[in-house]
């Protein structure tokens, strides 16, 4: 009897995990491609926050990756990775606040309508990620570290509108200036809070 009832328990977490692999190279994909399409737009634009947004979509493709390498490891494996996600994440935040002071320097006014059209294709795209992930965000660190970059491109993406409206309205560098701005802080603490809870795993 107690055969059985381990049997079933290791055959129900081999098809979650392999429930978990099939969502995580979806929206991977869903990343990668919405990295092209962002970071291209950005220089294009010349804005800040597409181009901060198109990078946190290259680093959740990579956290995605990192998190397909560890499903079928161990808990301190999979605390490992997570440990890298917020080194990423904290990477991104350095990246976009450089990108904030050339922006300054710089002065150009990004394209309104370039930014508006992207951040809503961006925005689409993460909302099918998050529900995909929202199913499996309480199944261990692993998911939940990729839950939570999911829902900060929400936060992101939401920003990058709000900029575009604002930039269209006063025809000023200044409103995609603060979402960059924002962006970096929202990358900041997120990874703080997963290197916190990686850290707490792997001691």
């Amino acid at each position: 009897m107690a055969d059985h009832c381990c049997q079933h328990k290791a055959e129900a977490l081999t098809q979650l995990k392999k429930r978990q692999a099939r969502v995580l190279w979806v929206v991977m994909g869903i990343n990668l491609a919405m990295f092209v399409v962002e970071f291209g737009a950005g220089l294009r634009a010349d804005s800040l926050s597409l181009t901060g947004d198109s990078l946190d979509m290259l680093g959740d493709a990579l956290v995605y990756g990192t998190s397909l390498y560890v499903i079928h490891r161990s808990t301190k494996a999979q605390a490992g990775a997570a440990l890298l996600k917020g080194v990423i994440m904290f990477g991104f935040a350095i990246a976009v606040f450089a990108r904030a002071v050339y922006q300054f320097v710089a002065g150009a006014a990004p394209t309104a309508e370039i930014m508006g059209f992207v951040g809503f294709l961006a925005l689409v795209a993460n909302l099918i990620c998050l529900l995909l992930l929202t199913r499996h965000r309480q199944d261990n660190l692993n998911m939940s570290s990729v839950w939570l970059c999911s829902r900060n491109d929400i936060i992101a993406n939401t920003s990058v509108l709000a900029a575009a409206g604002l930039v269209l309205l006063t025809e000023s560098p200044i409103p995609d200036l603060l979402v960059g701005l924002l962006l970096t802080v929202v990358f900041a603490r997120s990874a703080g809070t997963v290197l916190s809870q990686s850290w707490r795993a792997i001691a």
